[in-house]
């Protein structure tokens, strides 16, 4: 009997029933099905043949299927272990391009792992750990142990994510993504393409470095827009009245203490970390 090829594998439907693979709301799966739509998310980083990818969460494979047809060597990390039979079946079939790491994505120290190797990170994240992970993967070492973020989040954390001084969806979140990277929302994602649907419309956010805004702590950073966001409504000079040397900052960089945080640009931020 021929071994089947990445082109012959079964239908995903077939792996998830044969595995017992539903999805799990306690670990957010909400699993992707439609090949064209996996290979479009594939190709928005770019040309992928022969680079190395991160993928967190893969369940059945879907989208470990689409980047191992766009020939990329794929390390994807799955904390479900009822999925691990369904990669190893994968990985048969591409040999030495699908290593698999059955554990928790948030305990992974990933710069150590991939050693400066420029990975791509392309995932369908779970939406209970897709912003605790985006954090981690924004405010570590510069430059990064990754060349790009190709990451699908519910629709309205994308917003934030490229949201604009002003927009209702500014905040931290955005400061932070703006600071030293760039994003951008690729296209949205129906929820009937999920299986099973969620509640919600999603996004493929594209995330590529860039050349930092000032040199400031990112921890000063966080700990200034905590404070400024923490009180959006109010004016800066109450937001920051608890943050030691906040109020000061505002006039030593010629900033009206009665504007809001959410009128403030990126760079107003990073101006104001760098005199606390």
């Amino acid at each position: 009997m021929n071994l089947p090829t990445l082109d012959t594998l079964p239908p995903l439907r077939e792996v998830i029933a044969r595995h017992g693979l539903a999805a799990k709301k306690s670990l957010g799966q909400n699993f992707l099905l439609d090949g064209n739509l996996l290979d479009r998310i594939a190709r928005v980083p770019g040309r992928l043949a022969g680079a190395a990818v991160y993928e967190v969460g893969p369940g059945p494979g879907g989208l470990t299927r689409a980047l191992l047809r766009a020939g990329a060597s794929v390390t994807a990390i799955e904390r479900d272990d009822r999925a691990l039979p369904a990669l190893a079946e994968l990985a048969a079939v591409a040999p030495g391009r699908l290593t698999v790491i059955g554990g928790d994505a948030m305990a992974q120290d990933e710069a150590a792992h991939f050693d400066g190797k420029g990975v791509h990170v392309v995932a369908n994240l779970p939406y209970n750990i897709g912003t605790a992970l985006l954090v981690r993967w924004l405010t570590g070492p510069w430059p990064p142990w990754w060349v790009s973020l190709t990451v699908m989040f519910q629709k309205e954390v994308a917003q934030r994510i490229v949201a604009a001084p002003g927009d209702d969806a500014y905040g931290r979140l955005a400061v932070l993504s703006q600071w030293r990277s760039t994003p951008r929302i690729a296209f949205d994602v129906s929820p009937n393409a999920f299986t099973p649907p969620p509640s919600v419309t999603s996004s493929v956010v594209h995330i590529v470095p860039a050349p930092p805004i000032g040199d400031i702590a990112v921890a000063t950073l966080e700990r200034l827009t905590a404070a400024a966001f923490g009180q959006r409504r109010k004016m800066l000079r109450a937001s920051l009245r608890g943050l030691p040397g906040g109020v000061e900052a505002l006039t030593a960089v010629g900033i009206d203490p009665a504007r809001r945080a959410e009128t403030l640009t990126v760079a107003e931020f990073v101006a104001l970390a760098g005199k606390l």
